[in-house]
């Protein structure tokens, strides 16, 4: 399943050294093992607390401005046994509220982002700038349109932005590489302690270095990044979806994190008047188009392997089943129900369109660019007849030309 890391990558098929995995059985210390990857996988709510309680609502419409809230559809569902659950969406609004919060707190510190000094390594101070230097690597190769994007940047934003780009490439690897095969839970369970140890500033290797003097400069929280190593898990064991709220959560862990790891390094603009969660919530809500265009655009392929990440109740009310999926034609009903999904789609990238805005100036460009060439693609699945069972709806070179200067022209539009 192709996972949104914010970014347009070019499609490429190349074996990953098995260091890489043997560094994640193993521990091993300062290695370079991740020296090529496979097909790319393009790399947040506000409510006010009611009687004590948190309620998150069900994304209909968002107001920057009035606390990036959205109508209430419902954010608490009853189980059988009588016993209240919290939805998906609220799962994720807590997540959020934590992250906002840690800004709001450097925001009030400092106007500026205050740079800490970069972490101590053992060996060789040089082998910092190495590391970096190892991402930007990655992400130029990987991220051509995004990476141009944060050459914008501040030296100190763009090394933190290729930093966590990197280690979202390669927690990806992990299930969805050439060596998906060899992955196991406990695999995970280790990257997620190697995981844990880079936030201590104990890195294991080289690409680890880099997010650990990151995760050290600015108010990163650790919980997006356990987040989508979840999702990484939920890729091993899960192949359908119930309904919207299961796909939601899914959603979420793989490609909304992005946004939550990726606000504080980009920054938000001292002339922004939206609050700061809102700004999270537009930064989950690209995060969940995005994942979204990639489930429609991927539609055949998954099925290919197996899988569906459509929701089954809304297949069921369209009068179609995964067999439908598995047989690959385009009938009325597949139309139908594809005109559904496009639609709510465009509706979580016209919320987090309003949040880009508020991104400190230099950050704009490369997410709407993100925003923009993600959008064409439902577009093409449109122009394909809604075939996205033997036709890849892609934005070719031509587009993206097209595109780019739209999305700059956009990011120079200041926050209202």
């Amino acid at each position: 399943m192709s996972v949104a890391l914010l970014v347009i990558s070019p499609t490429s098929e190349v074996s990953t050294k098995t260091g890489f995995l043997d560094s994640i059985r193993e521990g091993n210390r300062f290695s370079d093992p991740f020296k090529s990857v496979s097909r790319p996988k393009n790399l947040v709510c506000n409510n006010r607390f009611n009687n004590g309680q948190n309620i998150r609502p069900n994304y209909t419409s968002m107001d920057l401005k009035n606390g990036g809230r959205f109508s209430l559809k419902s954010s608490m569902v009853a189980s059988p046994g009588d016993e209240v659950t919290l939805s998906s969406e609220q799962k994720v609004y807590d997540v959020v509220m934590k992250q906002a919060a840690l800004v709001k707190r450097e925001l009030k510190s400092s106007d500026n982002m205050e740079v800490n000094p970069d972490i101590a390594l053992p060996g060789s101070v040089s082998l910092l700038s190495e590391a970096y230097e190892r991402c930007h690597e990655i992400c130029a190769e990987y991220a051509k349109t995004f990476y141009l994007g944060t050459l914008l940047m501040t030296p100190e934003r763009r090394r933190a932005i290729w930093a966590i780009y990197a280690w979202g490439r390669r927690t990806d690897e992990l299930v969805d590489g050439p060596n998906a095969s060899h992955i196991t839970p406990t695999a995970l369970n280790r990257w997620e302690a190697r995981l844990e140890d880079i936030f201590k500033g104990r890195p294991f290797d080289m690409l680890d270095a880099a997010l650990a003097d990151t995760v050290s400069k600015f108010p990163v929280d650790i919980q997006p990044f356990r987040d989508m190593i979840e999702g990484m898990r939920m890729d091993l064991s899960k192949s359908r979806y119930k309904n919207f709220d299961e796909l939601y959560l899914y959603c979420y862990y793989v490609s909304g994190t992005v946004g939550l790891m990726s606000v504080p390094i980009m920054g938000i603009a001292p002339e922004s008047k939206a609050t700061t969660e809102s700004v999270y919530n537009a930064a989950l809500a690209l995060g969940l188009a995005n994942q979204l265009t990639n489930i429609l655009r991927d539609v055949g392929e998954d099925a290919r392997r197996g899988r569906v990440y459509l929701p089954q109740d809304e297949l069921a009310q369209a009068g179609l089943s995964d067999d439908d999926i598995f047989a690959g034609k385009v009938t009325d009903k597949w139309r139908s129900f594809m005109k559904k999904q496009i639609e709510r789609a465009r509706k979580f990238f016209d919320d987090s369109e309003k949040g880009v805005a508020e991104l400190s100036s230099a950050s704009r460009w490369p997410v709407m660019a993100s925003l923009v060439l993600y959008r064409e693609i439902l577009d093409q699945i449109e122009a394909n007849d809604y075939n996205n069972f033997t036709k890849i709806a892609n934005v070719g070179k031509a587009g993206k030309i097209l595109a780019l200067p739209i999305a700059y022209g956009k990011s120079l539009v200041p926050p209202p």
